[in-house]
């Protein structure tokens, strides 16, 4: 196959178009406008890390009464003190808005995702919208970080309550939270860290939710158990803190081996499709270290939890955490999450998608509406990514290897960015002062953006057609549409699937945006328009030519998940990895962003890290390693009867707002509280039975 990679210059030749030429059509790179202000921004409390949890032993411990009443007494569940840990977690009163809370009550969640199943470690999805943060505990918690002086951000313990470095920074030395249960009762121990470990992440054949593999800890790294409670982790490089993150959700969040080992191939008949789905949605009272348990679910209707009688953490006072009884999430749209909070008959949403902003601030400034908003910075972004696998991922066929070839063609690139109009594509979205113009790269959003180091390339459509001319590609038979050249794909037209998340309203406009603005500059892109799940699995395969994608926690925070930033191993990036067998084909540039990331992992001078982050930077946006679309940001659309709802909690940093709020410790006064409880005064029977416990 011809190498589009080197034929710019004989196109340009053929084209008669003269490098001078070229260079006068092309707008100059320059840094992206300022962003207009923003004056509903929320502004955050910013607190010491150490001010926020510990684990200690308390004098006394209490429950709801009627758990005491209906469960201890009547023998069904042994005495609090017995299903609490030696030294629980216990969450401080001064880092709590509102201080301790009142039990009672529920908080009703709208999704528009679907569950698979309960097997998060082998890929199921719960349906997002906050399900699995509220099943799911992880080693560390990285979630209220938003509200951390930078110069003390470091992840939370959490199911490790502690750790220790070796003295050459080679070992990592963690010390589980001893004596804590799973929602039925089984004892949490180094075994569910162990089974997760090795026959989910570590196993070639078991792909976890969010795409954990045992590169996300660094390549080289290993997990071996000391004892029941201690797990001693061994790095490749010296004090790589980095990885802390890793270990939060939602990479590191084990589930019940004593449930998931016996249907695991390795240690049954079972296929590992079979292992996968042997927890499907109907599968009830699922063993979970969170604060509710799934306890009914019914089709493309509801799926209701309810709280943990094991849970493993309490408030100051002794409380056991939860202090709402009950979660409910309704089946429905993404779109409709919004509008039914604002209304008031659903009590919490992540106000992400800009269509609706208009309309809820309407809603939400009327003197009895029932939610107010609060927005955050902009976190919020889209970028457009395109396959740089040249080597087989995916297995492409010649069209879509002729289209991964010109994907690493960094004229292309720039044709692709130049022909972008994004105050327009921002403008489709919603009118106002909501939508920035984002080049790529990282967030403006996070701290260690830098306008002076990102360069953005201006909208110019005869220019960016230039770029293309230098790339090689013409539109050989009239239609409109640039060619390949002879004898690469049939000489045909330049077509590019573009793989989008039907889920949302928001991806598809911008991808019909994308489009519309492709075929002026002579491209054609056909949508692939899939749903979630659809999606995930098309990307992961690498079945994509190019994709729209909402910036993840690498472009938001930084230093969660940094190793996806760049290709560092054969399954970090997004849209850059190596079949199978086979290694990472980097371009140049890319070696470049990857020495950079190791850096960075591998630092702790917060002066180097950020210096660090400005090259990335700088080379990321010139090189257009990823094509920037717009950002904006969101709110959080909240019932005003709830207490407990930190100030300035970003819908999406370090994690979902759905965590970052920490939702065990939120509350509704005795006051305010209404009759929403599908379930009143029952708790989670035994795994596998039909609806709670009575």
């Amino acid at each position: 196959m011809r190498n589009l990679r080197n034929i710019g210059l004989a196109a340009g030749l053929a084209l008669s178009v003269s490098v001078s030429a070229l260079n006068a059509y092309a707008s100059e790179p320059t840094v992206p406008p300022a962003p207009t202000p923003f004056p509903a921004e929320g502004k955050i409390n910013y607190v010491a890390r150490d001010s926020i949890l510990e684990f200690k032993a308390l004098p006394e411990y209490h429950e709801p009464d009627w758990v005491t009443e209906k469960y201890v007494k009547t023998g069904k569940l042994p005495p609090l003190k017995d299903r609490l840990p030696k030294e629980p977690l216990v969450f401080k009163t001064g880092n709590m808005q509102d201080g301790i809370g009142v039990y009672g009550d529920t908080m009703r969640h709208v999704i528009g995702g679907r569950p698979e199943g309960w097997n998060y470690g082998a890929g199921q999805t719960q349906g997002w919208g906050g399900i699995d943060i509220g099943l799911s505990e992880c080693l560390t918690r990285t979630a209220p970080l938003f509200q951390v002086e930078a110069k003390d951000t470091e992840p939370l313990p959490n199911l490790a309550r502690s750790w220790d470095w070796s003295s050459d920074g080679h070992k990592l030395t963690m010390h589980l939270v001893e004596g804590a249960k799973w929602s039925d009762g089984v004892a949490f121990n180094a075994d569910d860290v162990m089974f997760y470990w090795d026959d989910e992440v570590v196993d070639p054949n078991v792909s976890p939710l969010n795409g954990a593999t045992p590169e996300t800890f660094g390549v080289g790294t290993t997990l071996k158990k000391i004892d029941d409670y201690t797990v001693e982790w061994t790095f490749k490089d010296a004090f790589p803190k980095q990885y802390l993150y890793a270990m939060a959700y939602g990479t590191f969040c084990p589930g019940p081996a004593h449930i998931l080992k016996p249907q695991h191939p390795k240690y049954s008949k079972n296929t590992y499709d079979q292992f996968k789905n042997a927890f499907p949605p109907e599968f009830m009272n699922m063993p979970v270290m969170g604060a509710w348990v799934p306890v009914e679910y019914r089709p493309d209707d509801i799926i209701v939890m309810r709280r943990n009688p094991y849970y493993w953490k309490v408030d100051e006072k002794g409380n056991q955490l939860p202090y709402l009884n009950e979660l409910q999430y309704k089946l429905s749209t993404w779109a409709d999450r919004d509008v039914q909070a604002v209304s008031g008959s659903a009590d919490f949403s992540n106000l992400e998608q800009p269509e609706n902003f208009v309309a809820s601030l309407k809603r939400a400034a009327e003197a009895n509406a029932p939610a107010r908003l609060a927005f955050g910075p902009r976190l919020i972004g889209y970028n457009l990514r395109m396959n740089f696998s040249a080597n087989g991922w995916g297995n492409p066929d010649e069209r879509g290897q002729a289209v991964r070839e010109l994907n690493r063609n960094e004229d292309f690139r720039k044709a692709v960015t130049m022909a972008l109009d994004r105050k327009a594509l921002g403008d489709s979205l919603v009118k106002g002062p909501f939508t920035a113009i984002y080049a790529g790269g990282l967030s403006s959003g996070t701290s260690f953006y830098d306008r002076d180091s990102t360069v953005y390339y201006p909208f110019d459509l005869e220019g960016a057609k230039a770029e293309l001319a230098k790339a090689g590609l013409k539109d050989t038979d009239g239609d409109g549409f640039v060619n390949f050249p002879a004898g690469t794909a049939g000489g045909k037209n330049v077509e590019i699937v573009m793989l989008v998340n039907n889920d949302y309203t928001t991806d598809k406009s911008l991808a019909e945006g994308v489009v519309a603005q492709m075929e002026k500059l002579g491209i054609r892109v056909v949508l692939n328009g899939l749903n979630g799940t659809q999606r995930d699995a098309s990307q992961y395969s690498g079945r994509f030519d190019w994709l729209i994608r909402r910036n993840d926690q690498e472009l938001t925070s930084v230093v969660q998940n940094t190793e996806q930033l760049a290709p560092v191993g054969p399954k970090t990036s997004w849209n850059h990895r190596a079949p199978e067998s086979g290694e990472v084909d980097l371009m140049p540039f890319e070696k470049d962003l990857v020495d950079i990331v190791n850096k960075f992992v591998s630092s702790e001078d917060n002066d180097q890290r950020a210096s660090l982050m400005k090259q990335f930077q700088k080379i990321s946006t010139e090189h257009v390693y990823n094509v920037g679309l717009t950002e904006y940001p969101g709110a959080l659309i909240v019932n005003k009867r709830f207490s407990n709802i930190p100030q300035g909690t970003p819908i999406f940093m370090f994690n979902w707002a759905e965590d970052s709020i920490i939702r065990e410790r939120v509350f509704v006064a005795a006051d305010k509280q209404a009759k929403y409880e599908l379930f009143p005064e029952e708790l989670p029977g035994k795994p596998g039975d039909k609806g709670p416990m009575n």
